[in-house]
């Protein structure tokens, strides 16, 4: 997608309205607790700043269902970005629209920061109305997106003001449909996208669009055993999409019929019970014993999918290979992230806890990019039309 980014506008001495992702975790104390989000988002901020504009900050925090709870406050949030902009004057409304955030935008000058209260605390912003978009709209010049996370929900702050101002992506937004659009449009060949998770049901729409795409698809994680089923192997207590089990094999048919590789585990990690201290062991991938469940891939097939990431020149992975908050079955993903790290080609990692994961691993800078949205890299990934995206003017 072609759409104009913030640095195809003018945006001197302009009040801009920036849509950021701030929903960060808080103690019970409100003290903000991590502040990657808000990090994420600096370098749009930065360069608004350092080209003498206005800007106002839009966020939502939590799920407080169009009503205001203290605890949910995006308050804390300005003072932590106060405290990573020491220089700068970051100033917080109790509010997101209404007179006494009016007066707060038209008192701003060049390079001065206004933070907006949470847009949830109106429920009018997640049912898109359009009377409350025009009036957060009414507050500035110019609209930049730059919350990935939210742009596959058409909410006011994403779909709605982009009718009322001149719309722009910011660079989060910019890398990710640059970075994923060219993978997903045009990729350089060979393609290999990697698929972990839970249920075949959240992702089949994605490997259906893959199958078009890819060159290579490996599937691992719990979503693996429904597979498994599919080709008649007996799965024990594993979890199983139940059903999905003719999808799956519908899916292995149309992998053949096309000619990609679909790439199962070979062997898998199980466990007498979902537990991080359950006894394990490894077995065949149709060999899962009667009361035992799948947690992980196993050493051989950690071997062969890291020799298909190796060959690879693009790769995009999503979701886990198996139970990765338990140290005893986080080999798999472990060990994948590392083959990504490795791999020579670009290594694009689609948000949720494949990024929770390579993050923790210490692999976040070897990867040409990880997305800040897993839900909307999920159907960006399944070739679906993100309103918050399509709202934005074309270049």
């Amino acid at each position: 997608m072609a759409k104009k980014t913030v640095k195809d506008i003018d945006v001197k001495h302009k009040r801009v309205l920036v849509r950021v992702d701030f929903n960060v975790p808080m103690d019970e104390n409100q003290n903000v607790t991590d502040d990657k989000r808000i990090v994420a988002a600096l370098p749009t901020i930065n360069y608004l700043l350092q080209n003498n504009a206005r800007v106002i900050l839009c966020s939502h925090l939590g799920r407080p269902k169009g009503k205001f709870v203290k605890e949910m406050s995006l308050k804390p949030v300005s003072e932590r970005l106060q405290a990573l902009l020491p220089g700068v004057n970051v100033s917080f409304v109790n509010d997101c629209i209404g007179e006494e955030v009016k007066k707060a935008a038209e008192a701003l000058r060049d390079g001065e920061i206004l933070l907006l209260e949470n847009l949830r605390f109106y429920k009018e912003e997640e049912m898109n109305d359009p009377e409350f978009a025009k009036k957060l709209s009414q507050i500035a010049e110019i609209y930049v997106s730059d919350a990935f996370g939210t742009v596959h929900r058409a909410h006011a702050s994403t779909e709605g003001v982009a009718k009322y101002l001149p719309a722009v992506a910011g660079f989060l937004i910019g890398k990710e449909l640059s970075v994923m659009g060219e993978a997903l449009e045009n990729p350089i060949r060979p393609f290999v996208a990697v698929l972990g998770g839970k249920k075949v049901s959240d992702k089949i729409g994605v490997i259906t669009n893959l199958l078009n795409i890819c060159d290579s698809l490996i599937i691992g994680g719990a979503m693996a055993y429904t597979f498994f089923k599919a080709k008649g192997y007996e799965t024990g207590d594993s979890l199983l999409d139940e059903e999905n089990i003719g999808l799956a094999k519908e899916l292995m048919e149309t992998a053949a019929r096309k000619g990609i590789k679909l790439l199962l585990p070979v062997d898998t990690v199980v466990a007498d019970r979902f537990a991080a201290d359950a006894a394990y062991k490894t077995v065949p991938a149709d060999g899962i014993p009667e009361g035992w469940m799948g947690m992980d891939i196993g050493e051989r097939t950690r071997k062969l999918f890291g020799d298909e990431i190796k060959k690879a020149k693009t790769v995009i992975w999503n979701g886990p290979m198996g139970v990765f908050e338990f140290d005893a079955f986080a080999k798999g993903t472990e060990a994948l992230a590392e083959a990504c790290a490795n791999c020579e080609g670009t290594t694009i990692i689609g948000g949720g806890d494949s990024a929770s994961a390579v993050k923790k691993l210490g692999y976040a800078s070897k990867m040409t990019h990880i997305s800040t949205g897993g839900g909307a890299s999920l159907e960006y990934m399944e070739g679906k039309v993100l309103p918050g995206v399509a709202a934005l003017n074309d270049k």
